[in-house]
């Protein structure tokens, strides 16, 4: 893709920034290689950022002041609520340091918040020992990519899992050839754990529906900007 496509894309972007008809985009990611993925995101109009991928709608969240979340940690954070999960005062381990997942999980779960107040350990690739880290996990969210890279070895009776991985393995006896796994060794793991998400079925709707979510919010929203003015 030259400079001119290039071009295009931004300018789709900026199209839709500028038409009321429209109250939130997103823009699919992984982009390929070759694209500005920063310029991209950041040419969205933050108030129709529902994704919640923009500087200004990370900066805000950073400052306690979240306007739109990314859709997985929102997610995520909705799973354990309405789960009953309690996360004030407990140790929460995140494998994962994306702009996805990883972080804005760990403003999430440290912010002054009901289910939050948590204390935030963020784990990643070049992370020593990591299982050390989650044998003292009251929580553990596997955001790394890797295929059952949480062993039961790994966790301590009792822990919350939230996996978060959306992994491809190679499975003849399949009728696609191939299954999805998660981030967690899901059937060892389970039977340590006090609750624990599936792969597939568990945080993914959970992500679509807190997209619905913020999209309905940036409705609102400039539907009281437009009102204002």
């Amino acid at each position: 893709m030259g400079p001119e496509r290039k071009r295009e894309v931004i300018e789709l972007v900026r199209r839709v920034n500028a038409d009321a008809t429209w109250h939130g985009q997103i823009v699919q990611l992984p982009l390929p290689e070759h694209m500005n993925t920063e310029a991209v995101i950041a040419a969205i109009d933050p108030v129709k950022d529902v994704d919640g991928f923009h500087p200004e709608n990370l900066g805000l969240l950073a400052s306690g002041k979240p306007r739109f979340v990314p859709c997985t940690p929102l997610g995520i954070k909705e799973l354990l609520s309405r789960n009953h999960v309690d996360v004030c005062g407990k140790h929460a381990v995140i494998l994962g340091r994306s702009v996805i997942v990883g972080k804005p999980m760990a403003l999430l779960l440290v912010m002054k918040d009901d289910g939050a107040n948590a204390t935030v350990t963020i784990c990643h690739s070049r992370t020593k020992d990591i299982a050390s880290h989650t044998r003292e996990a009251d929580i553990v969210i596997a955001a790394m990519g890797y295929p059952k890279f949480l062993t039961a070895d790994m966790v301590r009776e009792g822990v919350v899992v939230v996996d978060v991985g959306i992994n491809r393995v190679d499975d003849p006896s399949a009728k696609k050839g191939y299954r999805i796994v998660g981030d967690v060794d899901f059937d060892a793991v389970s039977e340590k754990a006090s609750w624990i998400t599936p792969v597939p079925g568990g945080v993914g709707p959970m992500t679509v529906a807190m997209l619905m979510a913020n999209t309905l919010k940036a409705f609102k929203l400039q539907t009281q900007i437009q009102n204002a003015v």
